[in-house]
């Protein structure tokens, strides 16, 4: 068993869905970042930590994919909540299509 080729190939999944994975925990809400973090653990077994997250929101932000706006709150420092475009939403949508076809291939394959 070669488990460090999976474990590297396990990195790469994580990595190359993460964003879409944000982008779906959008869809219907905005978030500030820790909650991004407590949802991605909520519907995944994805890690993230805040050194993964901000970096990965700021390059979604400079795609037009996503806004962020601070707000202050009644204690502690004020959040920055991100929420979806509509550029980000039909991006979304091209990703889900083409993640469709994907689980599909793969489910026919490892059937």
């Amino acid at each position: 068993m070669n488990s460090e080729f999976v474990q590297k190939w396990q990195s790469q999944v994580k990595k190359g869905t993460l964003a879409f994975i944000l982008l779906n925990i959008l869809k219907d809400n905005e978030f500030y970042g820790y909650e991004l973090i407590e949802q991605v653990r909520k519907y995944t077994t994805i890690e993230i930590a805040e050194g993964t997250l901000y970096p990965l929101m700021n390059r979604l932000k400079k795609e037009g994919l996503v806004t962020s706006k601070w707000v202050e709150q009644e204690s502690g420092i004020p959040r920055k909540y991100y929420q979806l475009t509509n550029v980000g939403i039909s991006t979304l949508a091209e990703m889900r299509t083409y993640w469709d076809g994907l689980e599909t291939a793969i489910q026919k394959l490892t059937k």
